[in-house]
């Protein structure tokens, strides 16, 4: 199963660096917020007040979750909203229990 990353990376290298992106605890705080707050995302000021870092801190941890495709961003006016890439998330987790207990 690919994920959809834009290069030709292997299945394990794809979540590898999902993986690796989500092993910060900033950036698993910031995503699990994402996913709960549904497709409409949620604005980065606002994920700004919930994970209470510096701005500059927040753009380098939503800049790696979206490096992996993780998340996406959208302007509506001047307000950047992040949301949560579920057709990916739900992937990287077919992808982790495809063959669980195969071997049992």
């Amino acid at each position: 199963m690919m994920f959809g990353l834009s290069d030709n990376k292997s299945p394990e290298k794809q979540a590898a660096l999902m993986l690796s992106a989500l092993g910060n605890a900033h950036r698993l705080r910031i995503y699990r917020l994402l996913v709960r707050a549904g497709p409409a995302g949620v604005s980065v000021g606002d994920v700004q007040r919930h994970v209470g870092i510096p701005a500059s801190t927040l753009s380098h941890h939503i800049a790696a979750l979206k490096e992996v495709d993780l998340i996406t961003q959208h302007r509506a006016g001047r307000t950047i909203f992040s949301c949560a890439n579920y057709d990916l998330m739900d992937g990287l987790l077919a992808y982790l229990t495809d063959e669980c207990c195969a071997d049992s």
